[in-house]
This record gives C-alpha cells, structure tokens and sequence, in this order.
C-alpha cells in the first residue's frame, strides 16, 4: 500500500468513497443525513483547498483510493477528520496507517479528532494508537461525540 497527497483530480473519488465508507456510520447513528453523506464536491474541494487530504491505493493501482483522512491546522493542533477506509479493505492496518502518516507530518502538534459514541470500533482504533478522550459533546437526543488527543513527539519542546 501507497500513502500519498491527494491531488485535485482525486476528491471525486475520495466523495464517492466516502459516502460509501460512511454508511455504516450512518446505520449506527440510524441517521443518513450525517455530513459526511451530505458533503458536495465543492465541500470536499474546499478541504483541499484550506488543508491535507491524504490517500491510500494499493502499489498495483493508483487509480483505485482505498482510504482517505484529511486535515486542517489551527495554532498547534491539527483536526483530523474523515478517516476512510473501503469496507473491502478494513481491518488490515489502513487507517492506523493513514493516521500515523497523517501524524508524522506534523510531529509537532497536538492532534484531535471526533467520533460517534456509537462508534467503538472507530474508538477502539483511536485509543489503540495512543488516544486518549477528554470531552464528550451532545449532538442530538440519541448521540453524543467523543473528541480524543494525542500530542505529537515533539510538541512539548516546542511549547516554551
């Protein structure tokens, strides 16, 4: 597997997977109006534009994105969002790899992102790569989102 910067001419494919790699989140949450399945080419477009947005494909195939994660920096904390995986492909590494690479591209920040509190297996793969939760947020009557950290290797010595 390759991990690589998306190019503008990948986001079509990056939207049409993503809608595909959220259904189950969708399911989960009994909510199909969720924006990760609601999100336009052009709100994918301004992703790209206003941050990073990463993908994987096997070596063979570079044309066929796999996985996904993207993310925006703020001072010194870098929101990641969005970490896809093709349902075909999940649970062989891909996303711990996509967030690792996401991470070691900006070793010295402070990372946070979100998740359903009906998502243990999204929560599971969070705190197994050195997560840990400090909120939990009400997003309508029936879900409430986690938000997990992690700090980078070198945020504190960067911290004065």
């Amino acid at each position: 597997m390759v991990i690589a910067k998306a190019e503008k001419s990948d986001l079509h494919a990056i939207l049409h997977l993503q809608k595909l790699a959220y259904q189950s989140e969708a399911q989960l949450v009994n909510d199909f109006s969720i924006p990760p399945l609601t999100q336009t080419i052009e709100g994918i477009t301004e992703d790209f534009n206003n941050g990073i947005i990463l993908k994987a494909f096997k070596e063979d195939k570079e044309n066929e994105i796999i996985g996904s994660v993207r993310g925006r920096s703020f001072e010194n904390t870098l929101y990641i969002g969005r970490l896809i995986v093709n349902p075909l492909f999940q649970n062989q590494g891909i996303g711990t790899s996509l967030l690792s690479c996401i991470e070691s591209l900006y070793s010295n920040m402070r990372y946070e992102l979100f998740t359903s509190d009906r998502s243990s297996k999204n929560i599971s793969l969070y705190i197994k790569n050195g997560y840990t939760e400090f909120k939990r947020e009400p997003l309508n009557e029936n879900i409430n989102l986690v938000f997990l950290e992690k700090f980078g290797l070198k945020y504190f010595s960067n911290i004065r």
